[in-house]
């Protein structure tokens, strides 16, 4: 999991639970410095986005600030803790892919506070789906603290893992794992490529700078004007490997994102890089590293390419709306507190999470009917 988000995985460094917000950006802010600086002036800004993210002891993942949850003081909030719903209607579709799969095994990337896995254990225990081991794969050791206690009554059901072993058999689940995964910067400037990344200034800090590339986004981009996206290296190799140690099993990725057409449309000219910080989005992840969350949209075409190429199948892809309502949240909504279904309400609605949130499923073994994907599958789009 270390390598497919190039983290230095010999670096040492820490940061103490004590250590101030401002001094935890400007410790950060001086590490990174130090990476530059050894790495000729210069860092693409796949380098920058996973020393800011997952630095041990310092980057937004690796450091002791809140970051998600259903709280005023969290950065961002995501289905699991908006809602158990989410959970339980999910826990539909990992039932019948553990079935169809004939696996007893769930590995989930990025737990963050343990919500998802809170909740679809207690639904497929609902039920009678056997499961005999739940493992989550995760960077952050202080997201792992909050999920062993949030998790505890599950005892040896659940277990954690810091790496991949060479065979899996199960199925995998990753709620908005991809976005979070760093991502190259492409710049067409003056109807020239280049690669966009970070050096260091003596006044200014950080800042962008421009290197010529051969690197492309995977699609002609009509127009000459000037235009910034992003490639998925990191994203995709993750894929592959998933493909790869996964014996028998099934994966459904959960984010935001688009399929390669829309992605690259040549109207979406700003890149869909973002930063999230108490429950605000801005633009600009050079400033408060470490203190907020750095994210990518999702290119489905591409993750979904790379999957098959290394021996998945691709099961579906859909929006998240169409994927819950498939698997029965209109029917569990029914009987929910008023308040469960305010929120699963913000799971379905376009201008909300229903149509950004897309749903990719994939399989490796014989192919079945998965319920998520039963209505309003687009893999076609892809």
């Amino acid at each position: 999991m270390n390598d497919s988000n190039g983290l230095d995985t010999a670096a040492s460094l820490t940061a103490s639970p004590e250590l101030p917000v401002t001094g935890l950006s400007d410790e950060l802010g001086r590490q990174i410095a130090g990476v530059v600086q050894e790495s000729g002036g210069w860092i693409g800004f796949d380098r920058f986005m996973a020393e800011a993210l997952y630095r041990p002891g310092l980057g937004y993942y690796a450091n002791r600030l809140v970051k998600f949850g259903a709280t005023p003081e969290s950065d961002f909030v995501t289905a699991p803790e908006m809602t158990p719903l989410f959970g339980d209607v999910l826990a539909r579709q990992v039932a019948q892919a553990l079935q169809s799969t004939r696996t007893f095994e769930i590995w989930e990337f990025g737990a963050g506070t343990g919500a998802l896995a809170q909740h679809l254990l207690d639904g497929l225990a609902a039920l009678g789906q056997r499961v005999d081991r739940y493992t989550i794969v995760d960077l952050s050791e202080t997201l792992i603290d909050r999920q062993r206690q949030r998790l505890s009554r599950f005892g040896a059901q659940v277990c954690w893992a810091s790496e991949l072993p060479d065979a899996m058999h199960g199925v995998v689940v990753g709620n908005e794992v991809l976005d979070a995964m760093p991502v190259q910067l492409l710049a067409r400037v003056g109807g020239q490529w280049f690669e966009r990344g970070v050096v260091v200034h003596a006044t200014q800090g950080f800042c962008w700078a421009d290197r010529p590339t051969l690197l492309r986004p995977p699609l002609e981009i009509a127009g000459d004007h000037d235009y910034l996206t992003e490639i998925h290296a990191q994203g995709e190799a993750f894929v592959r490997t998933l493909a790869q140690r996964l014996q028998r099993g099934a994966v459904f990725l959960l984010d935001y994102g688009f399929p390669e057409a829309e992605y690259y449309h040549p109207q979406r000219h700003m890149g869909t890089v973002m930063c999230h910080r108490a429950q605000q989005a801005d633009g600009n992840p050079l400033v408060d590293v470490g203190c907020k969350d750095i994210t990518a949209h999702v290119n489905f075409t591409g993750i979904a390419l790379a999957a098959q190429d290394a021996g998945l199948e691709v099961l579906g892809y859909t929006s998240q709306a169409h994927f819950l309502l498939n698997c029965g949240l209109a029917e569990a909504m029914q009987s929910a507190p008023l308040p469960q279904r305010a929120m699963a309400q913000k799971l379905l609605m376009e201008h909300e999470m229903g149509e950004l949130f897309k749903v990719l499923g994939l399989v490796k073994g014989a192919p079945f009917d998965a319920l998520g994907f039963s209505r309003g599958d687009r893999s076609h789009r892809l």
